[in-house]
Parts: structure tokens; C-alpha cells; sequence
């Protein structure tokens, strides 16, 4: 169980599941040399990834490249499957800033040898959020600045009007391959300008319209 603000009150975070798109920003995909995708294209994370704000991002033993992914994450507010897209938005509950951290160098090795990489994005920690999340409808997800520091250095700076495909047609793709249930995880994917994370990096990174989140990095001990 994890709580986030909303508002004046503070909520609770049980997601069943985290679901996160692959390559939906066209610059993400080709800073890392990959296409496109053709579609909303998923992996997952386990909710023992997740790590409130003020927290410490661990580096994995024997990982070597760790990278930083700012994202406009969807907390589900209604259960749903096959969900249209004209009504996916009435499904949604709050919207919340999330950092996607990978452990890159093992994501890499997975790919070569065509095995999955759920290693690369399950460790602990490796999905940190924001203090706050902001409820659905009083805030529009368009339009929203992306950003991210470490320690100090802007390193990210994206929009979500640069998303490949609209959140409606995010919640419904997904939706008609599992059940959305309330409280799950979107997170909606990352602008260009991913890089690598050391031991002592002090992270500052934001969306529009929502209070920063700020996270250390250390070396497991």
C-alpha cells in the first residue's frame, strides 16, 4: 500500500498491475535506435516497484547502466475490459507523475538473446512517483511539459502533444487485452533525453500542473 495527495486529502495506491507503453514518443524510440511502433505496445512492472516520493532509486547489485524516464502515468478510478475508446476517459480516476527507471545494460543483454527483459524495469524502486496525483476531469493531460534533472542539469524537456497515440486509445487497446481494474497503473511512456543515473545523482523532475517529485540514487548496500 502507498499514498499519494490529492488535493487536501491523501489516497491510497493498490494497483494489481503497472502497465507501461513502449517507444510512445517517436524521439524516445530513436535515441535508442528503434521504429516506432505500430500501436500502443506494453510491458509491465510489478507494484513492488513502485517508491513514493523523497525516496531512494537503488542501483541494482551488478547493474551497471541504470536509466532515468519521466512519465504522465493513468490511475485507473472504474474496472473495465473492451473499453471504447469514446468512453475510455470515464474510466480514469487521477492522473500521476512517475519516473520509469531501467536497468539498461540487462534490458540490452535480454534483447540480444531474445528473452523477455522484465528484469531491467521490476527492481524495487524502479517506479518512483510524484507527491501528488491530480484527479480526472479537472485536469487535461494535453499540452503538459515533461521535464527532468539530475543533479541540477536538465536532462528531459517533452510534451504530451508529442505522444504517439491519445490516451483514449491507450486505456482501450489495453483494455480489450486485460481487465482494467481500479487503482492500476498507466504509465503513458517518455520524451527524448534518457541517460544514465550514478550513485549520489539528485533527481527534480515534473509535469505540468502537478508538484515535482525528487528522489536520490544509491548503490545497493
Amino acid at each position: 500500500m502507498f499514498r499519494v495527495r490529492v488535493k487536501n486529502d491523501e489516497r491510497e495506491l493498490r494497483p494489481t498491475k503497472i502497465i507501461c507503453l513502449l517507444r510512445s514518443y517517436a524521439a524516445h524510440a530513436a535515441e535508442l535506435g528503434n521504429e516506432p511502433p505500430d500501436r500502443p505496445r506494453i510491458f509491465l512492472k510489478p507494484p513492488s516497484s513502485l517508491l513514493p516520493n523523497g525516496g531512494t532509486i537503488i542501483i541494482p547489485e551488478g547493474v551497471r547502466k541504470m536509466h532515468h524516464e519521466v512519465e504522465l502515468a493513468i490511475v485507473m478510478g472504474a474496472r473495465g475490459k473492451d473499453i471504447p475508446e469514446d468512453s475510455a476517459m470515464e474510466h480514469v480516476g487521477l492522473f500521476l507523475p512517475m519516473l520509469d527507471i531501467t536497468a539498461r545494460d540487462v534490458q540490452e543483454e535480454a534483447r540480444s538473446r531474445g528473452i523477455p527483459w522484465t528484469e531491467a524495469k521490476g527492481y524495487d524502486t524502479f517506479a518512483p512517483f510524484g507527491p501528488e496525483a491530480v484527479p480526472y476531469p479537472e485536469y487535461d493531460w494535453r499540452t503538459r511539459r515533461l521535464w527532468l534533472k539530475v543533479n541540477g542539469i536538465l536532462r528531459q524537456d517533452g510534451n504530451t502533444d508529442l505522444l504517439l497515440f491519445g490516451l483514449e486509445r491507450i486505456i482501450s487497446d489495453i483494455s480489450r487485452i486485460m481487465t482494467l481494474e481500479e487503482g492500476d497503473i498507466i504509465m503513458t511512456g517518455t520524451p527524448a533525453g534518457v541517460g544514465p543515473l550514478e550513485d549520489g545523482d539528485l533527481i527534480e523532475a515534473g509535469i505540468d500542473g502537478m508538484a515535482p517529485m525528487n528522489f536520490h540514487v544509491a548503490k545497493k548496500q
